[in-house]
């Protein structure tokens, strides 16, 4: 495998405006994120932007930012736009798809998320972490994944995602974590894609490549990134990545 690392990135937020670009010890947090990503060393890096002021403090912090059309739909497609625009040459064939507001981001993590294409029939490779609260099972906000890991297996396929508690039944429950690891082909394949039923009936854009018939796997991992999505959970961050913290 021969990986790149792509963070999309745009400064809509609705909870947090200018997320990208929010403080956290005299740098941006999407600054935070690239070095997540850089010390996760699996491959180069670079920041898929929506808007000029992103792309601006990417570069002064030594990065690489590539623009990418503010109207694009989703993350993927960005994603797939910059990988055009980067990699004309096709020489990367695993691509992953690192959020923008996971700051804490563990370069362990990272490397996890391509295990499991290291099986040539899987499409697209995620991680989940198990749920330990019963108020984080019951919230729809946190997706699950119907996935099994038996005999200390750390990869499984992926059956469903929800933002329902399944599988039903006695046994853990997983909590998907919204990174990606794509083979190139599959990142084509899924953003030429329409929105499918399922996708549109629980908001959720894995549910397209399941329901086309792709293959996802899941690396598991022993806890959930922190994500940074309101002004407490800026504060929260700044806190984690204080120094000396």
């Amino acid at each position: 495998m021969n990986p790149i690392i792509l963070i999309p990135c745009r400064m809509a937020s609705t909870r947090l405006p200018g997320k990208p670009l929010a403080d956290i010890h005299g740098r941006p947090m999407i600054v935070h994120v690239l070095e997540r990503a850089l010390e996760a060393d699996i491959g180069p890096v670079a920041v898929a932007c929506a808007e000029a002021e992103i792309a601006d403090a990417v570069r002064a912090a030594g990065g690489v930012a590539v623009m990418t059309d503010p109207s694009l739909p989703s993350g993927s497609d960005r994603v797939h736009a910059a990988l055009a625009l980067l990699d004309p040459q096709g020489r990367h064939d695993v691509v992953v798809n690192l959020q923008g507001d996971l700051p804490t981001m563990p370069a362990i993590q990272l490397r996890a998320v391509i295990t499991p294409l290291s099986d040539p029939a899987i499409d697209i490779a995620t991680l989940v972490a198990p749920i330990t609260d019963p108020e984080e099972a019951a919230s729809p906000s946190v997706v699950k994944a119907a996935c099994a890991f038996e005999r200390g297996r750390a990869v499984s396929p992926a059956l469903y995602f929800s933002r329902a508690a399944i599988p039903w039944g006695d046994g853990p429950l997983w909590h998907h974590i919204g990174i990606y690891a794509y083979r190139r082909a599959a990142l084509a394949r899924y953003v030429s894609l329409p929105e499918s039923p399922l996708e549109r009936r629980e908001k959720l854009e894995q549910l397209r490549a399941l329901e086309a018939g792709m293959r996802i796997s899941c690396a598991r991992v022993d806890h959930a990134p922190f994500g940074v999505d309101t002004p407490p959970d800026l504060e929260r961050a700044r806190a984690l990545l204080a120094p000396g913290a």
